[in-house]
């Protein structure tokens, strides 16, 4: 990136964990407002929401009912807040763009503006619910140059490169673990698999922030669920999958220092710190490799399998099911 100069702006940042109910939007709104709220009032003007702020992504059916048209209630809600309490506010939410669906993150400016990112690539069976984006999730604001990331997004090396130079970073993740519910053998099985699992999703905005030279906000989802796990692309057979969300909602500095951190298991909640705006020469290159982590041979496998049966799914049913939400929203 070459030497920059360091943004002498420090701002009050918020994190917001939450656990809300799939498919239930007006619900998941009103739990939604009390946290922003409470994030005003501890001096919060950077809000970050998290990623499927509108409704958590198991995949059940009730989750297409989320989806909404470009103009919506939540993005009223979030504009309206963001108008009156002269704060800044960033999350994702489904919406139903001409044919397609995209998991699309809005950043809210208290003078109107609206930015917009398309996540690039849906993870596992978020593939059932929408499409991939093109864009490079880079704001001008009020506040700088912003950037917008969302998940598994902060775990790949083409993301960092696409974020370079920007003077903060808005993020929030709906990250998963592995079964609880697939019996002991199954639970010895994957239990590397799930520290290793819980280490990547802790870590994620820490190295993210270290090869992009900004402070990070991650916003997160907490609490268990149960959805169905697809078994192959074509067919919508499946079998019951209980877990949990893991990581941490966090605020992360420029030098990857966690600042205030929130773990999924303390339930919803909101972190608050100050946060110094502005782009670093980055302590640690951009790898040339896909993954910025080493992924286990299982986990990429996981990756691939659901990839392939959800955009299946998607295919044959999501989209039309998410279209016909979006087209019936009031």
């Amino acid at each position: 990136m070459g030497d920059v100069e360091y943004l002498a702006v420090s701002v009050r940042g918020a994190a917001i964990q939450f656990e809300g109910v799939p498919g239930d939007v007006d619900e998941n709104l009103r739990r939604l407002r009390a946290l922003i709220t409470e994030a005003i009032d501890r001096g919060a003007t950077l809000i970050a929401i998290p990623e499927f702020a509108t409704s958590p992504l198991p995949l059940m059916a009730e989750v297409h009912r989320s989806v909404m048209p470009p103009s919506n209630a939540a993005v009223d809600m979030l504009a309206d807040i963001s108008r009156r309490e002269s704060v800044r506010i960033g999350g994702s939410m489904l919406i139903a763009d001409g044919d397609e669906i995209y998991n699309r993150y809005h950043l809210f400016e208290p003078d109107g503006s609206v930015h917009l990112h398309d996540k690039d690539l849906p993870t596992m069976w978020e593939n059932a619910f929408y499409g991939p984006g093109n864009d490079d999730g880079v704001f001008e604001t009020g506040l700088g140059r912003m950037g917008a990331a969302v998940c598994w997004e902060l775990i790949r090396s083409q993301t960092a490169r696409r974020l370079a130079g920007v003077d903060v970073v808005m993020t929030g993740t709906h990250w998963w673990t592995v079964p609880s519910n697939w019996g002991p053998i199954v639970n010895r099985a994957f239990g590397p698999l799930a520290q290793y699992n819980r280490y990547l999703s802790e870590q994620a905005p820490v190295e993210f922030a270290r090869r992009v030279g900004a402070p990070v906000l991650q916003a997160s989802h907490s609490g268990r669920f149960r959805t169905d796990f697809l078994l192959a692309p074509g067919t919508s057979t499946a079998v019951g999958y209980e877990t949990s969300y893991v990581g941490a909602t966090q605020i992360v500095a420029a030098d990857g220092t966690v600042l205030a951190s929130r773990n999924t298991a303390e339930g919803p909640g909101v972190v608050v710190a100050e946060v110094q705006l502005g782009a670093r020469q980055p302590p640690v290159p951009v790898e040339e490799s896909f993954w910025i982590p080493k992924l286990p041979a299982a986990l990429r496998a996981y990756w691939h399998q659901q990839n392939l049966a959800a955009k299946s799914y998607y295919r044959r049913q999501g989209r039309d099911a998410g279209l016909a939400a979006a087209a019936n929203c009031d």
